[in-house]
């Protein structure tokens, strides 16, 4: 009954008949007829007109559209669409989250959408977790694009604005998710229009987020930020790296066992948040010579000593960081295990680790601009993402960014054979058993990925394998350098490789390797020939089929001989007997060496076996030293485990430690998700003000002269409205009025009104005296306008609002941060610290606006230009 109910509902399933029945089929339908279209371009281009001029819509041409593209994959690059393919392809071009097996051609599913979205001209974002990808997926996927007749561009970070302004100008631009996200950011700071590099008029039009989970989720808990220098002495984090070395760990308090914490200070490893004892805070008053710690002039102080004693105690060198033969403290991505240069700690946490590790400290940081990536990509007009592994966060997905998952079917059947987690007792008993089956499929010739949730852990393991005489390579963030190299090559038999969180990372494992990784590599670094080279594509291509061609298609290329030809033929015979061999084996084993706290990492990495239906398999050893375990397990199995005698050596494979881990992960999971929508709601506070700031900045930096000239008579009004509503409110009596305060304020403004009969407002009606106050301000506008010339005021109107209107946002930021930082005190007063918030937040930033109205007008009356020549 229940497989009945599930059919009838399967919503999945559904959707994706009513793709193949509206769009698959129709697409094959057409194939035989592009095949005769001689110019692809043209008849791309003239789709675009049927769009941009004929008033069509994009699903009313997907599917000739859908045809142009396959074909263009088929002639261009050797690669045509599959049927699930061309479903992937709709779900992106429809708004929503594909989810896709790894190995099944994400990076060609995105032309479809992609390509289909550039017909309206107004430039589609393909966002990537990191530069590598970005530039691959442009070289390889380009030549298909240009095919159509359709611009392609790479936004990287090390481009000139000039150069980006040019790859976001393109139909379709490769990016990564920080780089965009700091443009746009950068763009709302810009001084004038040459110094966009998004589009001006359609900045954020369509996207497509490939390893969207890894974006949207795991990275979604740490907000983009651009910093300048604060003035705040760093000096002091190593005099507090050295104190708190005299201070004592203890242990929380445990209801009904232990009724106080002990030592100086505790720590919270869940929440990563470290708590200071009365003893602890009275050692480091006498240790300071401070009378109280908690004072308002010594807060500062307390949060430094705070921040030391997190990096102490909750921050890992070759885990959380890593220290460069620079010296530079380089955070690792807990979720893809890449190190990210560029990337700090914020409030003071990255300079208290760089004095623990005795570094050099960079300046305090002070936030100019932020954003979340949630509220970030809710600014697309129609925004999509494509992963292995998103339906079990479908919920987040459709609350938060109104987009739902449709799982794709597989080209072929799934043959991976996933094994039962083995639970060990110790660490160490489960790395030994990890060596030990590695070196027993190792002598059988199957190639092996052993997965690690840090660089510590697979150096350990690493060492381990070397005791055990077995070769192998490592890939973390210390060797990222090597990374496509080694995992293009991590299929071929006899092949051991250890890596850190497999998320990401862009390149398929074939079996047997792949040979066509390794020619392009040689050609590039040996003759310096691009592998995207249109002639060596196509060369690389009759290798791989084993093309008599091959050699004719070689000698186009400068440099390459007929014994290079010779040699890649041979390579690429290797590799197909190589393949066949490690098939007949079993295919990749995955080996994972801890349960990750989000199930989706391991699923990523069981995915990377069993590839377009290849034979693969996995296994996953835990143990309860594991922090997943050790944190959030239940502690009722440790003590099974006692009373049973089992030892280091014998695991366990039972129901009950299975829901354990699963539970353990739910939890994990349950929090990270609290503390992504905790963010995103205090972030939406802020996202309201932003929007705010940023379009009447855009509308200035933007709009014509005359636009601007009102802008700042309408902040002017504003000005005056202001100071009438303080010294002489319209619902008082006249004679109550503060004439003489009035005055001193307009003066301290606007001193061109030095003159002005002030004595003559009294006793007037509030009508006639806000009528009389702004005609004279308009006056002595005018005569500005005429001192300065119309289009120098202009010019002095756009510059003021811009540097005002930065000057004020920068400064609210700043007590945002500092509102943030202190807002949860409030829930020991019993009030909810969210409400106070945005009470709090509403009244700053008004205040910020008065401000800035205030000093608009200043600066546009007392400015004063000196004369040269």
């Amino acid at each position: 009954m229940f497989r009945v109910l599930n059919q009838m509902f399967d919503n999945n399933k559904r959707d994706v008949e009513r793709i193949v029945k509206t769009v698959v089929q129709p697409v094959n339908a057409l194939e035989e007829e592009m095949k005769g279209v001689e110019d692809l371009a043209a008849a791309f281009m003239d789709l675009r007109r049927r769009v941009t001029e004929g008033g069509e819509t994009l699903d009313d041409v997907i599917v000739p559209a859908f045809a142009l593209i396959r074909e263009a994959g088929r002639r261009s690059i050797g690669k045509r669409h599959y049927d699930v393919q061309l479903i992937g392809g709709t779900a992106l071009h429809q708004g929503r989250i594909a989810e896709m097996r790894t190995g099944e051609g994400k990076t060609l599913v995105a032309t479809l959408a992609l390509a289909l979205n550039a017909l309206e001209g107004k430039g589609c974002h393909l966002v990537t977790v990191n530069d590598y990808l970005a530039r691959v997926g442009m070289e390889e996927m380009g030549l298909l694009y240009r095919t159509l007749g359709l611009t392609v561009g790479l936004a990287s970070r090390d481009l000139q604005p000039h150069e980006k302004q040019a790859a976001y100008a393109c139909d379709i631009t490769y990016v990564t998710n920080s780089e965009l996200g700091f443009d746009y950011l950068r763009d709302n700071m810009a001084q004038s229009r040459e110094a966009l590099v998004l589009r001006a008029d359609t900045p954020l039009n369509f996207s497509i987020v490939d390893e969207v989970d890894s974006i949207l989720i795991d990275e979604a808990r740490t907000p983009l930020i651009i910093s300048g220098a604060a003035e705040k002495a760093t000096d002091l984090y190593y005099v507090y790296a050295k104190l708190i070395r005299r201070l004592q760990k203890g242990e929380p308090a445990e209801p009904g066992k232990r009724a106080e914490a002990t030592g100086d200070y505790t720590i919270d490893e869940k929440g990563k948040q470290v708590h200071l004892n009365e003893s602890g805070i009275s050692k480091i008053e006498r240790l300071l010579s401070l009378p109280d710690l908690y004072s308002p002039e010594n807060m500062d102080k307390a949060h430094m000593i705070t921040q030391a004693i997190r990096a102490r105690e909750l921050y890992q060198r070759e885990k959380d960081y890593i220290v460069n033969a620079e010296g530079e403290v380089i955070i690792i991505d807990e979720f893809t295990g890449r190190s990210m240069p560029g990337r700090r700690y914020g409030e003071g946490l990255h300079q208290a680790i760089e004095a623990k590790e005795g570094v050099k400290i960079e300046n305090e940081n002070q936030t100019l601009a932020t954003i979340t990536y949630q509220n970030f990509f809710r600014l697309y007009g129609k925004f999509s993402g494509m992963t292995g592994t998103a339906k079990t966060e479908e919920k987040e997905f459709l609350d938060i960014y109104g987009s739902d998952v449709l799982v794709i079917p597989t080209n072929k059947p799934i043959l991976r054979k996933d094994a039962d987690d083995l639970v060990y007792r110790s660490r160490l008993g489960k790395y030994n058993a990890v060596v030990s089956e590695v070196a027993e499929m190792h002598a059988t010739g199957r190639p092996i990925l052993i997965g690690t949730a840090s660089i510590d852990t697979s150096e350990q393991l690493s060492e381990l394998l070397t005791q055990a005489g077995i070769q192998h390579s490592v890939l973390n963030a210390k060797f990222e350098a090597q990374e496509a190299s080694i995992v293009a090559q991590a299929g071929r038999s006899g092949t051991v490789t250890i890596a850190t969180n497999m998320a990401g990372r862009g390149t398929d494992i074939m079996l047997g390797g792949n040979a066509e990784y390794i020619i392009g590599e040689s050609l590039e670094t040996q003759l310096g020939v691009s592998r995207y080279d249109e002639t060596v594509e196509a060369f690389i291509k009759a290798v791989s089929r084993q093309d008599p061609e091959a050699e004719a298609l070689g000698m186009k290329i400068p440099g390459v001989t007929r014994e290079f030809v010779g040699q890649a033929l041979a390579l690429q015979a290797a590799t197909i007997e190589d393949r066949q061999r490690v098939r007949d084996l079993g295919g990749l084993h995955i080996v994972g060496t801890e349960r990750h706290e989000s199930r989706r990492i391991d699923n990523q990495l069981r995915g990377r076996a069993g590839r377009q239906g290849d034979p693969g398999s996995s296994r996953f050893y835990v143990s309860f030293e594991d922090d997943l375990m050790r944190l959030f397990a239940n502690e009722r199995v440790v003590g099974m485990m006692d009373r049973l005698g089992m030892d280091d050596s014998q695991p366990i494979e039972a129901k009950m430690v299975t829901g354990a881990i699963e539970r353990a992960q739910a939890r994990v999971e349950d929090r990270n998700f609290s503390t992504r929508k905790q963010l995103l709601e205090f972030d939406n506070v802020m996202s309201k003000q932003r929007d705010t700031v940023y379009a009447q900045r855009r509308e200035v930096l933007l709009g014509p002269d005359n636009d601007v000239e009102e802008s700042t008579e309408g902040m002017i009004a504003d000005f005056v409205d202001m100071q009438l509503s303080v010294h002489a409110p319209a619902d008082q009596n006249p004679d109550t009025w503060d004439i003489e305060a009035l005055q001193a304020a307009m003066l301290d403004a606007i001193p061109q009104l030095e003159g002005y009969d002030f004595e003559a407002l009294r006793g007037v009606s509030p009508a006639e005296l806000q009528d009389r106050m702004l005609a004279a301000v308009a006056d002595v506008f005018d005569a500005r306008r005429e001192e300065l010339s119309p289009t120098m005021l202009n010019s002095l109107s756009r510059y003021v609002l811009l540097q005002t209107v930065d000057q004020h946002w920068k400064e609210h930021l700043h007590g945002m941060d500092v509102l943030r930082q202190g807002i949860g005190l409030r829930g020991y007063g019993q009030r909810d610290p969210f409400t106070e918030y945005k009470f709090e937040a509403t009244n700053m930033f008004n205040e910020m606006i008065d401000n800035l109205k205030s000093d608009v007008t200043k600066f546009i009356f007392r400015m004063q230009f000196g004369q040269t020549g």
